[in-house]
């Protein structure tokens, strides 16, 4: 399946990017280090594989050549398996953690619209939980902590301001996104296929 020649090779340990595991359907199941990765590789499991990138690792010398052992693997593996992330009866969303949502929301506060670091951001929730709001993707914005305080346990109607931005549901494609801090141009390109309209990566 793998059509592309020229690829960019990565050697160094310290520089080695995560593996994008997918499965036999080609859907994205998870990041993988170059560890997992080359045991999936050593097993057999490695159905296929995509990108313009690939990792080297080395091993040991051949006692009787002289060579030096190597195993290449691609930025983009599919593995012998049907497990689906999303199609689990257990699955609703990604899981709802601050960290993730100021990257959904770039760090953005969607009431004054101000960009802040992590340590001056917040969690609002746009109907209160106090008010039967739930703790869910759809229902939570950024916010600094001195809009979050001004806004307390008010409605977004009763005050005298608009959300600057709609909050969303990321897929899993977008949450696998933004768990990742160092993601290669074509495992981005693989995972934008499955992000939403509503997005703010677009």
């Amino acid at each position: 399946m793998e059509t592309m020649t020229e690829k960019t090779t990565f050697t160094g340990l310290k520089s080695l990017p995560n593996i994008l595991k997918l499965n036999a359907s080609g859907e994205a199941l998870e990041w993988i280090d170059y560890e997992d990765c080359a045991y999936h590789y050593a097993k057999g499991n490695v159905l296929w594989s995509l990108g313009t990138y690939e990792v080297m690792l080395r091993g040991g010398t051949n006692a009787e050549t002289g060579t030096q052992t190597r195993l290449v693997m691609d930025s983009i593996i599919a593995i012998n398996s049907q497990r689906s992330p999303t199609k689990s009866k257990n699955y609703t969303s990604p899981p709802l953690i601050n960290s993730l949502l100021f990257k959904r929301d770039k760090y953005l506060c969607a009431y004054c619209g101000h960009t802040y670091g992590k340590g001056f951001l917040t969690r609002d929730h746009i109907t209160p939980r106090s008010r039967g709001g739930p703790n869910t993707w759809n229902n939570v914005v950024t916010a600094c902590k001195g809009c979050n305080q001004w806004k307390a346990a008010k409605l977004v109607s009763e005050l005298d301001t608009k959300l600057i931005y709609i909050p969303y549901t990321p897929t899993f494609n977008e949450y696998l996104i933004l768990k990742n801090r160092k993601i290669l141009q074509d495992q981005m390109e693989f995972l934008m296929k499955g992000v939403g309209r509503n997005s703010r990566l677009h």
